[in-house]
């Protein structure tokens, strides 16, 4: 809704500033403490009108002109600052639109196929810790651009050939697989015993190098070798996503880039373009020209590929299925990622957006899956669990077991997701399950305690009050203060989803739903619902909360968080 009162903001500027004989690319529109929405378009006029900022935005203000039905309320001209203000037009659209369009309010305003690859954690073991922010951002991503209206392909990129699977799959030869463990941590297991087997003897480790020698060459057995050890983690590693709400679409496998010869077709086009060299054996492309003064090596002295080569030709495959393509991934990443979009730029190819995240930690510090050094998320999330249904149980002791544990899961996951989200990708973080579960800081239980509570008023007005969602009720009703901020605060959900699905900033969703969560609480505890006295102010007040209800639930789906009726 905002985004259409916007709109009508800017194509009144428009016109206002034809009538005086006068052009901006750029209405300069932005959020205002003293207004809806403000305008700075004078400061960018004084050459063209000969005039002061000021004097031309009262000029402005003057010079517009509203139909009846605009979105558009009071505008004041504040020094060389417009004040835009919303009508009652606009509070009350809100709301109809909110019941009439249900769960897709705020959305559907784009078009476009987009590939988006996130986690994409190598099949050594599960996921630990530090995985975990990979997975929730770009799972947060994926959900914000459905929700804008995008077709939205989600992939898991399988490292099935490098030399930590070749070392997997001789560990497999080499040690017992405990099939009684979940198979992502039993293949951690054999993993680590590898490393340590190979520190101690390091002629072994030509072993490993024969093995990514036959692989690429299509030996039948050894590709057997390394499917099964990647498939035992990666079913393990599914189920740890899934604990999490996260799905992938797809599992696109690194192998099959060099059986379809797009790896060998890649290099070629990279040979073509004169920037390679021979570097002791080894092919390196020169990117100098894109300000990289490191070689990117994409051809081992052995004639063997490496995950960047294998990477590329995973990209241009990519780039042919999708308008865009989107790539989440580690601060360790900068310089490969950059280098792959310069490679992929100079034999004519699509780039990849790339969203950079720093790294999510525990107190007790950094974490190595070789080492054997590692939290991993199944722990983590057990742990989190766990502390859930404590709280659950303290605050409701009366209730059944199977609730305080249902309860408790989608609390505990709604924590854990929404306290690593709400921090912008480019900063890093040390999560915190004490202050993650904390009810009464406004974090993931907050919200989902918020839209608890509007399912709870509901429920009992209808059997109160047999009050129904379906009945007709007047929007221009709520006029307190607290009713037309909450309706503002709904109102702009298409802004944030905008703004996120644009500059790939989920945390911007996290921060909106806290708000929302606020605004609703507010609305509630100031203004009567249910004992109000008119009947029909009681019936907009109770449809107020059941779009905040709406629009809640659609936050909480945006950020993957269990939107639970009852807490």
């Amino acid at each position: 809704m905002f985004l259409e009162f916007k709109r009508q903001v800017s194509s009144a500027l428009d016109e206002a500033l034809s009538s005086l004989g006068l052009e901006s690319d750029d209405h300069e529109l932005g959020p205002s403490q003293h207004a809806d929405i403000a305008s700075r378009v004078a400061f960018r006029l004084p050459s063209q009108a000969k005039k002061s900022p000021k004097d031309i935005a009262q000029q402005i203000v003057e010079a517009i002109n509203l139909p009846e039905d605009s979105f558009i309320g009071e505008i004041k001209a504040v020094g060389p600052y417009i004040n835009i203000d919303s009508s009652r037009s606009y509070i009350d659209g809100t709301v109809k639109g909110i019941r009439e369009e249900g769960a897709a309010f705020g959305g559907n305003f784009c078009e476009g196929k987009i590939l988006l690859e996130h986690t994409s954690a190598n099949p050594n073991g599960p996921l630990h810790v530090g995985h975990i922010r990979n997975s929730i951002i770009g799972d947060t991503l994926v959900r914000i651009l459905k929700h804008a209206g995008y077709d939205v392909e989600t992939q898991y990129y399988v490292n099935d050939m490098g030399r930590q699977i070749a070392i997997v799959s001789w560990a497999l030869t080499q040690f017992e697989f405990d099939t009684s463990k979940k198979p992502d941590h039993a293949i951690a297991d054999v993993y680590i015993k590898a490393n340590a087997l190979l520190g101690e003897n390091p002629e072994k480790v030509a072993e490993i190098d024969k093995r990514m020698q036959l692989v690429e060459s299509g030996d039948e057995e050894t590709i057997k070798s390394f499917d099964e050890a990647v498939s035992h983690a990666v079913t393990g590693i599914k189920e740890t996503l899934l604990r999490m709400n996260v799905q992938h679409d797809s599992f696109p496998h690194e192998s099959s880039f060099i059986r379809s010869g797009a790896v060998s077709r890649i290099v070629e086009e990279i040979k073509a373009t004169g920037r390679t060299a021979d570097d002791n054996g080894a092919l390196v492309v020169d990117l100098s020209d894109y300000g990289f003064e490191k070689t990117l090596v994409i051809q081992r002295s052995d004639g063997t590929s490496l995950y960047t080569t294998r990477d590329l030709a995973y990209h241009e495959w990519k780039g042919e299925r999708a308008d865009r393509m989107i790539d989440v991934l580690g601060s360790d990443h900068k310089l490969i990622s950059g280098q792959l979009k310069a490679t992929l730029n100079a034999v004519g190819k699509k780039e990849p957006e790339i969203v950079i995240f720093e790294f999510v930690s525990l107190p007790e510090g950094s974490m190595s899956t070789r080492r054997g050094k590692f939290i991993s998320a199944d722990d983590l999330l057990g742990q989190i669990e766990e502390q859930a249904y404590t709280e659950v149980d303290k605050r409701r002791p009366e209730m059944a077991e199977d609730f305080k544990k249902e309860v408790a899961r989608t609390v505990g996951i709604g924590a854990v997701r929404y306290d690593i989200v709400k921090v912008s990708p480019e900063k890093s973080t040390v999560f915190n399950w004490k202050e993650a579960l904390d009810f009464e800081k406004q974090g993931g239980p907050f919200i989902q305690y918020s839209y608890a509570r509007a399912c709870n008023i509901l429920k009992k007005a209808e059997e109160e009050l047999s009050w129904t969602v379906a009945q007709d009720i007047d929007p221009s009703l709520l006029v307190e203060d607290t009713e037309v901020e909450l309706i503002k605060k709904m109102a702009s959900f298409d802004s944030v989803i905008d703004m996120s699905a644009r500059e790939l900033k989920p945390h911007t969703i996290a921060i909106y739903a806290r708000e929302l969560a606020d605004a609703f609480n507010q609305f509630y505890r100031f203004v009567p619902v249910i004992s109000a006295e008119e009947e029909d102010i009681r019936a907009s007040r109770l449809a107020l909360v059941d779009c905040a209800r709406t629009v809640l639930g659609s936050a909480l789906n945006t950020l993957g968080l269990g939107a639970p009726e009852s807490m």
